[in-house]
């Protein structure tokens, strides 16, 4: 709830203001992206060894 403590905001203000807090509240959750193959081929040419973890043999390129 908001509440004008001083002052007289016209509608239009108090419109924007009310707009503003409700997008504030309300962050997207999304999930972590996957590395492109882009970060592989950085890994490779830094010669980095793999991450252990599932498949990781299929990304040690033997």
């Amino acid at each position: 709830m908001l509440s004008v403590v001083k002052g007289e905001p016209t509608p239009e203000e108090l419109a924007a203001l009310t707009a503003v807090v409700l997008s504030l509240g309300q962050t997207p959750q999304t999930a972590p992206a996957k590395p492109g193959v882009r970060v592989w081929v950085r890994r490779q040419q830094l010669r980095l060894a793999p991450r252990p973890g599932p498949d990781a043999w299929r990304r040690s390129l033997g």
